[in-house]
């Protein structure tokens, strides 16, 4: 019975430790930094270490601190043209962040309200009807709480190929997986955090019924003429000289496509204008855009009740302060990753613009969010469940030595007179 009793709180006991092992690996307890923190140049050294040894495609990054450009790196595959810091990268998702700010600019403005159902202002096509009680407003769309379950992914187009309407995309958007796919109403609106590309082909509809002018043509009016953005478009951009070409994980030229939704993953953009645009959005700005900026860090889109989401963007963990890093990343085929990350607290940043690795530019932006704030971001989940094996198993073998141990030594044994002593 004592060896059944030991046993069992053994199993209890290891039970416990493996599930605080694991929780303590997202607060980070479990990793460290690469570089010291406060050590930007250091920081620096690993990115541009990073993008050369890993990358045989085109990249570049640029890093802010305390508002202003630190660092900057540009790097080209072997026998391309020259990257410098006007060549535009396909940002592929981050284009979503985009969109979102030009959606709060018209809150802003008095034009829209972020808690109105979409359909009050949609008149060329509306979301069908559904089951559900609650209507999918605004906010639902930009923090992919709208109960849309699409997951698009939007399909590639060939260059000889003509671009569907927006109306025509949003009847029978072309996704990037093989199956059709429906902008239905799936999930009660406003209970779960499910990611939508289609949100945002709706929300592309939403500035243009609103604003009474065509997408493209609203954001560079709103945000890239003020900010100076002269090499950024969501027009295909492939014909410009200075555009990188995409390429896959080999270093190899990979076809270039059009795509039908500019708002979700049509974004051309350079690290200089990211950096122009970075800049604007920082609290030591102060500007409208650093009104909007608050505005969209609102944790709107939880997932296990942590918050993931905000109004159009990634809060990628909790800065030292009780705010978000925020940004967002990008990723497309073959081998395009993109991402952005900005502490408010600190008026820092970094941009990472890859073409040629599938992972690198979030990788990167993962080291930086745990250098600048001691916490793993939340799309860094397989490295923080990596994190925590080596402790849990180390604690796991002590936790069992140690009921073995004390186990061995208060075990019965026998006297000489064969009677059974404890």
């Amino acid at each position: 019975m004592n060896y059944l009793k030991s046993g069992l709180a053994c199993i209890l006991v290891s039970s416990m430790w493996a599930a605080f092992a694991l929780m303590a690996s997202f607060y980070g307890w479990w990793m460290s930094p690469v570089v010291e923190t406060g050590d930007a140049a250091g920081f620096s050294q690993f990115t541009r270490e990073q993008l050369t040894r890993k990358n045989q495609g085109n990249s570049a990054f640029l890093m802010i601190e305390n508002g202003e450009v630190f660092d900057s790196g540009y790097f080209s595959a072997a026998g391309a043209n020259p990257v410098d810091a006007e060549t535009m990268f396909s940002l592929a998702s981050m284009s979503k962040w985009v969109t979102a700010i030009g959606v709060m600019l018209l809150v802003e403005q008095g034009k829209l309200d972020l808690d109105k159902p979409v359909n009050h202002y949609l008149t060329r096509w509306k979301l069908p009807d559904h089951e559900f009680s609650n209507p999918v407003l605004v906010r639902h769309l930009l923090s992919h709480t709208s109960g849309l379950e699409d997951g698009l992914g939007f399909g590639d187009y060939d260059l000889d190929e003509d671009l569907p309407t927006l109306e025509e995309s949003l009847a029978e958007p072309r996704a990037s997986g093989s199956q059709g796919v429906r902008l239905v109403i799936s999930v009660e609106p406003g209970t779960e955090f499910n990611y939508s590309g289609g949100g945002y082909l709706i929300l592309q509809l939403l500035i243009e019924e609103v604003s009474g002018i065509g997408f493209v043509d609203f954001i560079q009016q709103q945000i890239f003429d003020p900010l100076n953005m002269q090499r950024s478009t969501f027009v295909y951009s492939q014909n410009d000289s200075n555009t990188s070409p995409s390429f896959d994980v080999n270093g190899e030229v990979a076809i270039s496509y059009k795509y039908a939704v500019a708002a979700a993953t049509g974004l051309s953009a350079s690290a200089s204008d990211l950096g122009r645009l970075s800049l604007a959005m920082m609290p030591a700005n102060r500007s409208h855009l650093t009104r909007v900026s608050e505005n969209m860090r609102v944790a709107a889109g939880l997932m296990f009740g942590l918050p993931l989401w905000g109004l159009g963007e990634i809060l990628y963990a909790e800065t030292n302060l009780g705010d978000f890093v925020y940004g967002h990343d990008g990723a497309n085929e073959p081998a395009i990753n993109t991402a952005l990350r900005i502490n408010p607290d600190t008026n820092d940043a970094i941009i990472v613009l890859v073409t040629g690795h599938k992972r690198l530019a979030t990788y990167i932006g993962y080291e930086w969010v745990l250098w600048q704030t001691g916490y793993p971001d939340v799309l860094s989940t397989n490295l923080v469940i990596s994190s925590s094996v080596r402790p849990m198993l180390i604690g796991l073998f002590l936790i069992v030595a140690s009921f073995l141990f004390h186990g061995w030594f208060t075990r019965p044994t026998m006297n000489h007179s064969g009677t059974r002593v404890i």
